[in-house]
């Protein structure tokens, strides 16, 4: 099944976020509203058991002053101006009851009463009526309800706002990468959600253009490199093919076919080192390259470098001086190392011209050490010092000079791989001075 041909939907992951959402606002909402009813109703009760309970003490106060008559007058009085009466009565040792009020129309079901015995045995009771609280109750549940309604509608909406807002950089991810499957291009990028934005979806498409910004560069090199390598190799591929036809033409002869072969040997020989450095500097790149790190005195690596180059640099007639180096330890692949020292001293004796010198030092500063080639020869143009890291570039001044043009992309590659840099300052027909900068190995 094709990615094209598919659309993003909202309703899964959105409606999901939307419903989850809406679901916990609607189940917070709830139990906020029905501790709200509980919390209410509990203290209409416990205000009508206060005001019973008031009366109660009253009324028995009014009786043992003035027995039943003061009682009655109490009663009486109150109802004059009490907005709601009570229920009383009296019952007295005899067992005998007399009601001194009694509420028209009233309930004994919905009737909440309190007794309270006197001294002398007499039993005094006060009743409420509980139908203003049912029917303030009952209002106030139907406010409840339109309140709940409102909820719902507002938990709806806010889920579907919400969602919407919290899935559409995810629709812009998803847009951008489905733009560059269709059409191929790199340079697409999903915009930010705002600037100062430091959330885990701007994070997120912060790391996502990186990638793409790494993914392009990649390729940018690889098409560079494929293209300088369809150039470079056509060469060797030619005389290849040359060596082998004027040997198949020409008249049998052992000594001329093992000479085309010789020839036809060092060329494979220069299309594979081409191949396999080339593989070396994409995995360095990449990350994918194999590392096996030990400790190691930056000096010993020098010294073997300095010691394989130095028949070289006699017979050109090239000063090649390692100073007393620092005793500096890295944490570094030995043979990645010294490939890295050896292609530089390589560089510096090919392009320093008889009579000059090459020097190889190593330093130590703070927590970095310092491995540094100052060489007197021809110096690198000025616009093409950017270049010389390149894949496959080679300035004017070394076409004349067998090489690759792979070297310092090997290089930078492989010091990069170990957590380093590697730099170069260089003056036309003065010479120039690499220096190549690594950790120190922790103590």
């Amino acid at each position: 099944m094709s990615y094209v041909n598919r659309k993003p939907r909202f309703p899964t992951f959105g409606l999901r976020l939307a419903l989850w959402y809406a679901t916990l606002f609607v189940v917070g909402s709830m139990v906020i509203v029905f501790l709200t009813y509980w919390l209410t109703a509990a203290s209409l009760a416990q205000r009508d058991r206060q005001i019973i309970s008031s009366k109660l003490g009253d009324y028995a106060s009014a009786y043992q002053r003035g027995g039943l008559g003061a009682l009655a007058d109490t009663v009486r009085a109150e109802q004059r101006t009490a907005p709601e009466r009570l229920f009383v009565r009296v019952v007295d040792r005899g067992a005998e009851a007399l009601v001194l009020s009694q509420p028209e129309g009233w309930d004994p079901a919905a009737l909440e009463t309190a007794s309270l015995r006197l001294r002398d045995g007499t039993l005094v009771q006060v009743g409420k009526s509980t139908d203003a609280r049912r029917d303030l109750l009952a209002r106030f549940r139907a406010a409840l309800g339109i309140v709940t309604l409102t909820i719902v509608l507002v938990a709806l909406t806010g889920g579907f706002v919400v969602t919407r807002s919290a899935v559409l950089p995810i629709r812009r991810l998803t847009r951008a990468v489905g733009r560059i499957i269709r059409t191929g291009r790199t340079d697409e990028r999903v915009p930010l959600s705002g600037e100062g934005s430091d959330d885990a979806i701007d994070e997120l498409t912060t790391l996502f253009n990186a990638m793409l910004d790494r993914i392009e560069g990649l390729v940018t090199a690889m098409r560079g490199s494929l293209d300088n390598v369809s150039h470079d190799l056509r060469t060797p591929l030619t005389r290849l093919r040359g060596t082998a036809e004027m040997a198949l033409a020409s008249p049998p002869d052992v000594d001329r076919y093992r000479e085309a072969l010789a020839d036809c040997v060092e060329e494979s020989d220069r299309v594979l080192v081409m191949l396999n450095t080339l593989m070396d500097i994409s995995e360095a790149e990449s990350g994918a390259m194999q590392l096996h790190r030990e400790p190691l005195r930056l000096s010993d690596v020098v010294a073997r470098a300095v010691d394989l180059y130095r028949d070289v640099a006699e017979s050109k007639g090239v000063v090649l001086t390692a100073h007393p180096p620092a005793d500096v330890v890295v944490t570094a692949d030995q043979t990645r190392l010294e490939q890295v020292a050896a292609n530089l001293i390589d560089n510096a004796v090919k392009y320093t011209p008889a009579s000059g010198r090459v020097d190889v030092d190593v330093l130590r500063q703070s927590d970095r050490a310092f491995l540094r080639v100052r060489d007197t020869g021809v110096g690198i143009r000025p616009d093409e010092l950017p270049r010389i890291w390149d894949r496959l570039f080679r300035g004017d001044a070394s076409r004349a000079e067998r090489g690759l043009g792979l070297g310092l992309s090997l290089v930078r590659a492989v010091v990069e791989a170990h957590g380093g840099t590697v730099d170069v300052t260089s003056e036309l027909g003065k010479g120039s001075t690499f220096t190549v900068a690594l950790p120190i190995a922790p103590m």
